[in-house]
């Protein structure tokens, strides 16, 4: 009887543990990958550090205000979807307005104001938009409003960020009052999962005033204060049924990570993101909370400019790769919130993700090797890092003992937080830089490592690599797409020169009164997109 009633004990711990899971807004499909993974069907949660309490199916609740601080914001912030900068943009875009597509869990575009999206060829797309959607002033979305919001990204004047994707759009035109056609200058088959994105939400026709937003998203916009805060209210008449939940969210920065911890556990706010590793026990220790860590593609590389000095040689930088000790940089840099990379830039969680690549190993005999092969063994080389790219500082100083054993020198140039990104991120022969995950492989590989591109920044060019690009951004075939992309990352680990130690979990807390929270691989704050799917149980 001892024996039943121990496995019962187990198996009830084991249902609120995924009921848990469930309740935060973890797909089902994940939550059972976990349970098969763990072999007793005890799940992990995929990494996740859950709260107690939550009820098998939770229904969510309309009603309630919360109040949101993020580390990111300014006085120039802005409602224009095009020039969105940072995390305090993104959210409120996906609060306001709404896009052609939605990117999944999976990174898989699915339809959200588009019904559909088709195309033969990759590059002429059909595009036939859902009915009786609204504006917030109450004017129905039609084709035109579509295309105004797509084309004026093309304008030098818009100031669009997204002005080099827009640059493939070579016409866009209205074929009914619910139906566009889009017209590309060669074949790309991740246009609907570019159109998913914050950049191109969509506006009315014609919108050139931005001190407020019209948009047909999920909150309307009663304030709006560049720098200060904004404050979104429900709007009953959205596309979605049912949805959003609560009545109003107040939204602002709060840049000091300390402040913004305490703000949380004080009960000023309801939510928050950026949370340093070292903050994390306090969190996950302090009743009423929950840290919740969303595994992504953000990673910190070290930069080893091709074209600069003798970190060109192929057989430095793969000395230096061999000297990258992975698992005491996630311990040191990232307390652990992270997984170990393997000089890829797809993360473990993207389809395309290249799982037959040997992972490389710390091997200071084989950094050796190459080093005196190189020409390198005894010399003293600097090596720039700041605050300002996360983690890079304990990983510089990781490295630094590594290449001590390895017979070179590394002189740590440390920079301050201010100017980095402008004055020495990818200017000097080795540094350290931060890569944010993106929507798909293709615009990843085409922004930090296609030869032409200006922010490729080891500088290195391979003529295979870029071939290879082109063919995959037009493959309608996603199982020759996929072997592509496992040919480039093969191609990026053996001989690019950037380095990738691991890829850095985002980590939120929020109340335990906060429900329908999950992860996304775009980013914390559920890919930015939490306004939507969270509510209040009071």
């Amino acid at each position: 009887m001892k024996d039943k009633n121990e496995k019962f004990g187990a198996h009830q711990d084991l249902v609120e543990r995924v009921s848990e899971d469930l309740g935060r807004g973890v797909s089902r499909r994940d939550v059972l990958r976990a349970l098969m993974a763990s072999g007793i069907l005890a799940t992990t949660a995929g990494g996740l550090l859950t709260h107690t309490g939550a009820a098998f199916a939770q229904t969510p609740k309309k009603g309630g205000k919360i109040r949101v601080a993020v580390g990111a914001g300014s006085t120039a912030d802005t409602l224009d979807p095009a020039k969105g900068g940072n995390i305090a943009d993104s959210v409120r875009h996906y609060m306001f307005y709404s896009r052609l597509t939605t990117i999944d869990t999976e990174l898989t575009p699915q339809m959200a104001l588009a019904e559909s999206m088709n195309t033969k060829d990759g590059a002429l797309w059909t595009v036939k938009l859902r009915k009786d959607v609204r504006f917030h002033d109450g004017k129905p979305l039609t084709s035109a409003d579509v295309v105004y919001s797509l084309l004026r990204h093309k304008n030098p004047a818009t100031g669009s960020k997204a002005r080099a994707v827009a640059e493939e759009f070579e016409e866009i035109k209205v074929t009914g009052p619910l139906e566009l056609q889009i017209k590309l200058n060669s074949p790309n088959v991740d246009l609907p999962a570019l159109l998913g994105t914050a950049h191109f939400s969509i506006i009315k026709d014609g919108t050139t005033d931005f001190t407020t937003a019209i948009g047909t998203g999920p909150y309307k916009c009663k304030e709006f204060k560049p720098g200060v805060r904004s404050i979104s209210v429900r709007n009953d008449d959205y596309w979605k049924p049912g949805k959003p939940y609560l009545d109003e969210i107040e939204y602002f920065s709060i840049p000091d990570e300390a402040a913004r911890v305490n703000a949380l556990l004080s009960g000023d706010v309801h939510l928050i993101n950026a949370i340093n590793p070292r903050s994390a026990p306090t969190v996950s220790a302090a009743p009423g909370y929950t840290l919740f860590e969303s595994k992504t593609g953000h990673y910190t590389d070290i930069i080893m400019r091709d074209n600069l000095g003798p970190v060109k040689n192929p057989d430095f930088v793969l000395a230096m790769k061999y000297m990258l000790d992975r698992e005491q940089m996630l311990k040191v840099a990232m307390r652990g919130f992270g997984i170990i990379g393997n000089d890829q830039p797809v993360q473990p969680s993207n389809r395309f993700y290249f799982s037959g690549l040997p992972q490389r190993t710390f091997d200071l005999d084989k950094a050796k090797f190459h080093l005196q092969k190189a020409g390198m063994a005894g010399q003293t080389l600097p090596m720039v890092a700041s605050t300002a790219a996360n983690g890079s500082v304990d990983m510089a100083q990781i490295l630094q003992l590594s290449a001590q054993k390895a017979g070179l020198n590394l002189d740590i140039k440390r920079m301050p937080a201010d100017g980095y990104w402008s004055n020495h991120w990818a200017k000097h022969p080795m540094s350290f830089g931060n890569i944010s995950p993106r929507p798909t492989v293709d615009l990843m590989f085409t922004l930090f490592y296609k030869s032409n591109s200006p922010q490729n920044v080891s500088g290195w060019k391979n003529e295979q690599f870029d071939q290879l690009l082109d063919a995959a951004r037009g493959e309608t075939n996603d199982a020759k797409r996929k072997q592509m992309y496992a040919d480039m990352q093969v191609i990026v680990h053996e001989q690019c020169g950037v380095g990738i130690p691991m890829f850095i979990n985002s980590i939120d807390g929020f109340t335990n009164k906060l429900k329908g929270y999950g992860s996304h691989p775009l980013a914390g704050l559920m890919g930015f997109d939490f306004a939507e799917h969270v509510w209040l149980d009071a």
